[in-house]
């Protein structure tokens, strides 16, 4: 319930993707938002008010002479006490009425009327010529300088027929992206680098050692570490997760490849974040083919080297370079608060954060420790994507005070 208590205006302007708005609706319903929907003439001719009052549970307005308020001043009631307003789709026409402060209409009249700490939002969706037209260039860099914030657009394939830039956002990360225009920039202008998930070492061809890791811990921090406006990699394992909205994810699966794809990432990172359970072994007997059973024959004798140390190896370039800021997740079977002091103290990191493996793994909630050069600091069980915004809270304040020393 991200949006609980919000009260969301939410504009659709003419398009097809108005299809979407629909789905939108409901979902920013469901998570505990109250929806006022506003729409063009333009807008009904895709999608019906009916559809849209029965999803937001409130009456639909699409006239700036609307009888039912009681002043007749709609455009300045419906976004009086709004959190936000989110025109979603946003249609060429409509950026241009943004840009030049046109309002002809109830949705443009109460988007220029909006009380100046209510923000707006857009998603656009047009064809692929539309937007590339140098036009809408200029009107999206107006409305970018007049503080509108522009969720997208995606490339894919549109209703014309056509395909490239253009195509409205998914409701599903244009939820994304309102939860995340609430949460606090933190980490404005900074690059993180996150590994999540589990690692395989493979035995042969269809076989392999890993662990029990959802990846569901680090995929939260990597979405909590976007929301708090950073640039974010993130290096994962083997999950069925879908990739947070705005993250850009590389897949690995062995904890060498892992290793590969951080190094070859690190620079110009500033904070690195090491969520991933990676395999302390691997095996270097693995065969080129499937191992046979056969009966009464011994079982294949396997070999282990072991891996490289991720974290240790991001803190080596640390004591070089100050950048990245390194913190590290550990999980134990027992005796956590002593086991995680020493092993944060081993990594040189100045910053761990320790869980019981068997309690977290496939869970949607957790229990934290952090700990650092202070002690230590519980953070009581929640679900992980709450953990995940107070671990990065907790992040920006050390390296805000790691630039004042």
């Amino acid at each position: 319930m991200d949006l609980k208590g919000k009260k969301i205006v939410l504009g659709l302007s003419g398009g097809v993707a108005c299809y979407k708005a629909a789905e939108l609706c409901r979902a920013l319903v469901k998570q505990g938002a109250s929806v006022r929907v506003v729409m063009t003439e333009a807008a009904t001719h895709f999608i019906g008010t009916v559809t849209m009052q029965a999803l937001s549970g409130n009456t639909v307005h699409t006239d700036q002479w609307d009888p039912r308020i009681a002043n007749n001043m709609a455009h300045i009631d419906l976004t009086r006490g709004a959190d936000a307003i989110l025109v979603a789709p946003c249609s060429a026409d409509f950026m241009h009425k943004l840009a030049h402060g046109a309002c002809d209409d109830l949705l443009s009249t109460l988007c220029l009327a909006r009380p100046r700490q209510v923000p707006l939002l857009i998603a656009p969706a047009m064809n692929v010529e539309m937007w590339d037209n140098a036009a809408t260039g200029r009107n999206v860099a107006q409305l970018r300088a007049d503080g509108i914030a522009i969720f997208g657009p995606a490339s894919g394939d549109q209703a014309c027929g056509e395909t490239g830039f253009g195509r409205m956002l998914e409701a599903d990360e244009l939820l994304e992206e309102l939860v995340a225009s609430f949460q606090p920039k933190v980490l404005a202008g900074k690059r993180v680098l996150i590994t999540a998930g589990p690692t395989f070492e493979a035995i042969d061809p269809v076989r392999g050692i890993t662990n029990l890791s959802s990846g569901k811990m680090g995929y939260a921090v990597a979405r909590a570490a976007r929301e708090a406006g950073a640039e974010v990699v993130l290096v994962s394992g083997p999950t069925a997760l879908a990739t947070p909205h705005g993250v850009r994810r590389q897949e690995v699966q062995s904890a060498q490849q892992m290793h590969d794809a951080v190094m070859a990432a690190l620079n110009g990172q500033h904070v690195f974040i090491g969520v991933a359970a990676v395999a302390d072994w691997r095996v270097t007997n693995a065969s080129a083919h499937k191992m046979k059973k056969q009966d009464g024959a011994a079982p294949p004798q396997l070999e282990f080297a072991q891996n490289t140390d991720i974290l240790a190896a991001v803190a080596a370039t640390t004591s070089v370079s100050g950048w990245p800021y390194c913190v590290g997740f550990a999980a134990e079977s027992e005796n956590l608060v002593e086991f995680g002091a020493v092993k944060r103290e081993k990594k040189g990191i100045p910053l761990l954060v320790g869980n019981i493996g068997p309690h977290t793994f496939g869970q949607d909630d957790n229990t934290v420790i952090l700990f650092d050069e202070d002690g230590h600091t519980v953070l009581p069980r929640a679900d992980k994507l709450t953990l995940a915004r107070q671990l990065v809270s907790e992040i920006a304040k050390r390296i805000d005070r790691s630039l004042l020393t």
